[in-house]
C-alpha cells in the first residue's frame, strides 16, 4: 500500500497551480495584441514574409530547394545504362 506523505502532496499541488499560473499569465502576455486590437494578429514569422530578410538575399529553404531544382540550360544531361 502507498503511503503519501500529505506534506509533499500540498507543496506538490501548491507547486502545480504556481506553475499553471505562471503559464496562463505567459499566454495571456504573447495574447493581449490579438484580443485588444480589432483584427489583430500575430506577425508572420516566416523568413520570406520579411523585408530585411529579402534585402540581404535570404529565402526560406523551400524557396532554395525550388530554385536548386529548376531545370538549369546550362545543364549536363546524363545517360543512364
Amino acid at each position: 500500500m502507498l503511503n503519501f506523505a500529505p506534506a509533499k502532496v500540498i507543496k506538490m499541488v501548491e507547486k502545480i497551480v504556481i506553475i499553471t499560473l505562471i503559464i496562463a499569465i505567459a499566454i495571456a502576455f504573447l495574447c493581449i495584441k490579438v484580443i485588444l486590437k480589432r483584427n489583430g494578429s500575430f506577425a508572420s514569422q516566416h523568413i520570406h514574409d520579411s523585408e530585411a530578410m529579402r534585402q540581404r538575399g535570404i529565402h526560406c529553404v523551400l524557396d532554395q530547394d525550388r530554385e536548386m531544382r529548376r531545370k538549369s540550360r546550362l545543364a549536363v544531361s546524363e545517360k543512364s545504362k
